[in-house]
């Protein structure tokens, strides 16, 4: 395990209402119990059903989570933190911690049908998917779980 990622992950953007609460609920499937798993954001909404929905095609459950801003998180435990925006000015993360940037669109903007909308969030959730394995797999972070979401 890294020393990077022992103090715990962060995922950041703005609502935290999408991307980073579908990082979340991933990261805290893949990744061994031990890591701390957060998301946040500079301008906190809500959870966008959206994302509840295409987690919840790979048995996710995440529900129980909340749009949280940035100042709620208690910078001891955050190690390394991931910004998630791509379009919009991403937040500012004070505490000491290894930052990394992985651009990806926001899913929830105006679409052309429902359909349309579920499929721009499936294709962002299993990008994330894809990026938070590699990460967790390099800081020997990965679960050895015969299933993973996003396989």
């Amino acid at each position: 395990m890294s020393e990077g990622a022992k103090g715990g992950l962060l995922f950041l953007c703005v609502a935290n209402s999408a991307r980073s609460q579908m990082a979340e609920a991933l990261a805290r499937k893949l990744a061994v119990p031990e890591l701390s798993v957060q998301s946040a954001g500079s301008m906190p909404s809500r959870v966008n059903p959206l994302a509840l929905a295409v987690l919840a095609e790979l048995g996710l459950d995440a529900a129980g989570q909340r749009s949280k801003s940035v100042a709620e998180i208690d910078p001891a435990t955050v190690a390394t933190v991931i910004t998630l925006c791509a379009e919009e000015v991403c937040p500012v993360y004070l505490g000491p911690a290894r930052r990394l940037h992985w651009p990806l669109p926001d899913p929830a903007g105006p679409a052309a049908s429902p359909e349309a909308a579920l499929e721009r969030f499936r294709t962002v959730r299993d990008e994330l998917a894809r990026r938070i394995r590699a990460f967790l797999a390099e800081e020997g972070l990965l679960a050895q779980a015969e299933e993973s979401p996003g396989a």
